[in-house]
């Protein structure tokens, strides 16, 4: 009697077994990869999410601080750098400087300052982010009640851990 032979059924279910549990275990630890992967990428959603809220922020914080008069703080968001398109120059401004003197002349012949953001985007690449939004304002100056609606966008650098404006281009938009 040929042992081997009886045994050839039982070695080609051990086989077939062993192979199907290799696979098991192939496909259960390509699953975990898988997990393992999308992990940094919900983080990195995340992080992307914060930075853009951050940019936001920075923005409202900035208005604020020209709503409350408070030129030194509205200067700690202005990058050294800074330029602008104003609303109605047909020239850019350069240099942080010029940006805090426009500001606080404005403020000092102005109040009730105000301004709202409406339909901000922003997008962010490594440490540069820039937002695109509609704006409306409203107060006085020199006695004379404004407002305004436009479009805008402001481009942020992070640097040190913070968001600064490094540049501003405004637009009107006709009155509604």
């Amino acid at each position: 009697m040929n042992y081997h032979l009886d045994l050839l059924p039982v070695y080609h279910h051990l086989t077939i077994r062993l192979c199907f549990l290799a696979i098991l275990t192939l496909m259960l630890s390509c699953n975990n990869m898988e997990d393992q992967n999308q992990v940094p990428a919900v983080q990195q959603n995340r992080q992307a999410e914060a930075e853009a809220e951050a940019i936001k922020n920075t923005l409202v914080e900035m208005w604020d601080a020209i709503e409350q008069e408070d030129i030194e703080r509205y200067q700690t968001y202005i990058h050294p750098d800074f330029t602008q398109f104003g609303e109605t120059d047909s020239t850019i401004s350069i240099g942080k400087k010029n940006e805090i003197e426009g500001v606080k002349n404005w403020i000092a012949d102005s109040d009730n300052i105000h301004t709202e953001m409406h339909e901000p985007k922003v997008t962010i690449k490594g440490n540069v982010g820039w937002i695109t939004y509609y704006w409306s304002d409203s107060g006085t100056t020199n006695g004379e009640p404004f407002s305004s609606r436009g479009k805008s966008t402001r481009i942020f650098v992070k640097e040190n851990g913070k968001w600064l404006c490094i540049h501003g281009h405004y637009t009107l938009l006709p009155a509604s």
